[in-house]
């Protein structure tokens, strides 16, 4: 529920103006709740006088607005998306908590439909070799049910066992990766777009992600799986390997010209 401090409000209509829903009406010059709403949080975010606030969420998390620190160069922003690479060969340093608390906070920002929030970002860092291991004991029996299912990624899959049965070492699923994430969520659209910005935090923090179908599909394979990482009745939105890239590029990669239509 939307809290709003009376004694602050000066009746500007800016909260009514960008309410979403609609859920907010000044009368008499103060500004009332007028409506359940979707908690969005647009009227704490545009009050010229802080008088909003959403109880239910972290308030302390608020930050005022800094012209110097919000916002971000195009060319550089740019830049970073054309230099960003997938990353599959990473060093063996892990990510420390605090950095990796700090990429998960730009997935925690990301747009949601509805302001769901729905999102459960899964971090197996302390326990990906026991996580790893799991993986692989699963294998045979996903190898198993797609061989009825779907032909095409048996026989993938079927490669990559044979590689990791020769060498365990020669692990094309998790790579040598120091974490691996999982992004759950009710309505998967919203966790693809999580990803996004968490893929974009950790190159900022100097480290690398690659997303990986191999592993969402594993993951969806597996009810081992989905209950040893806690998604309940969520489902899988993306899989992505994190670390700190062990190559160093010089340059950004070369794409095909832009398929855009403009009407």
């Amino acid at each position: 529920m939307i809290q709003i401090d009376i004694d602050k409000c000066i009746g500007c209509k800016a909260c009514e103006k960008d309410c979403p829903g609609r859920a907010i009406k000044v009368t008499d010059g103060k500004a009332e709740y007028a409506k359940k709403c979707i908690l969005c949080g647009h009227c704490v975010a545009i009050c010229p006088q802080n008088a909003v606030s959403i109880p239910d969420c972290d308030m302390e998390d608020v930050e005022e607005y800094d012209p110097q620190t919000f916002h971000v160069d195009p060319k550089a922003f740019l830049h970073a998306v054309k230099f960003r690479r997938s990353i599959r060969n990473f060093t063996e340093k892990p990510i420390p908590r605090d950095t990796l608390e700090r990429i998960l906070n730009a997935g925690r920002y990301t747009a949601t439909a509805r302001n769901s929030q729905d999102c459960r970002f899964i971090l197996v860092q302390n326990r990906l070799e026991e996580f790893r291991t799991l993986v692989w004991q699963e294998m045979p029996g996903v190898l198993e049910h797609l061989k009825e299912t779907d032909r095409s990624w048996h026989y993938l899959f079927s490669r990559f066992y044979e590689r990791y049965q020769k060498d365990p070492k020669n692990d094309t699923l998790l790579f040598n990766c120091t974490s691996f994430l999982v992004i759950a969520a009710d309505y998967p659209l919203n966790g693809a777009l999580a990803a996004v910005n968490i893929e974009n935090m950790a190159v900022a923090e100097g480290a690398g992600a690659l997303y990986s179908g191999y592993m969402m599909r594993m993951v969806q394979e597996s009810d081992t799986l989905k209950t040893w990482l806690g998604m309940d009745e969520k489902q899988v939105a993306c899989c992505m390997l994190l670390g700190y890239p062990r190559m160093t590029y010089q340059r950004t990669a070369p794409r095909r010209k832009a398929d855009i239509i403009w009407r």
